[in-house]
């Protein structure tokens, strides 16, 4: 009997972005700093979390909302 191994996750849960180190950032003042994108990674996560949620409801939980 051939047991089907399932693929990959064709909508894979969002991964939050990885924390800049403290040596990342030079403390130079710089127009656009690590800590600035990381922010700005954070905030593309939460929304892309959202969606995902959104498309895979947790099916303990109250339904999303419309």
């Amino acid at each position: 009997m051939h047991s089907q191994r399932p693929g990959p996750d064709p909508d894979p849960r969002p991964q939050p972005p990885q924390r800049p180190l403290p040596t990342d950032c030079c403390d130079s003042g710089c127009p656009v700093c690590v800590h600035d994108l990381y922010a700005d990674e954070v905030a593309a996560y939460a929304k892309a979390l959202a969606d995902w949620n959104q498309r895979h409801p947790d099916p303990g939980g109250p339904p999303p909302a419309a």
